[in-house]
């Protein structure tokens, strides 16, 4: 299995954004299970060349060199089941589209709902400078550019007044 840092960058990446920051021994547990799923991970009798990997103890992302075989259907639908163990075994929402993910004045990333997110912005809480997490990648040379951007660079920019 090759570490996030060897994928290729034109690797397809999945960012799933968690409602909480995992604990240190819940990433290590993560990573294990994630070996173990990586070890069977098979599309259409393809193994998968893939990563996964928690970052910032709130994201799990997974990497997959298409270029090695391609993830169909089947090979897709066996990534989310293994997303959704991780929400069951870790009490985790990591599917919920509504949420939105941003650092904070103290550069401590928060998590909350996409309507408490518009109050904040409203509010002048948070502002076009505010660093948001962009998980709308495709690849992860992408993910190297444009994850972590101000929110007037990102589709949170709708938000902004005036």
């Amino acid at each position: 299995m090759l570490s996030f840092n060897e994928m290729p960058n034109t690797s397809k990446v999945w960012i799933y954004q968690a409602d909480r920051n995992f604990t240190d021994a819940e990433i290590s547990e993560i990573r294990k299970k994630a070996v173990v799923f990586l070890l069977d991970w098979s599309s259409h009798g393809n193994m998968m060349v893939a990563t996964i990997d928690v970052l910032y103890n709130r994201f799990v992302v997974v990497l997959v060199d298409e270029k090695a075989a391609m993830p169909g259907g089947c090979g897709i639908d066996k990534s989310v089941k293994f997303i959704q163990m991780l929400e069951q075994d870790y009490l985790v929402n990591l599917l919920d589209r509504m949420l939105v993910t941003f650092r904070d004045e103290n550069n401590i990333i928060r998590g909350t709902k996409l309507q408490d997110f518009e109050k904040l912005v409203e509010k002048g809480v948070l502002s076009g400078d505010t660093i948001v997490f962009n998980n709308l990648m495709g690849t992860k040379e992408e993910m190297s550019t444009k994850w972590e951007v101000p929110m007037k660079k990102s589709w949170h920019a709708r938000m902004l007044v005036g």
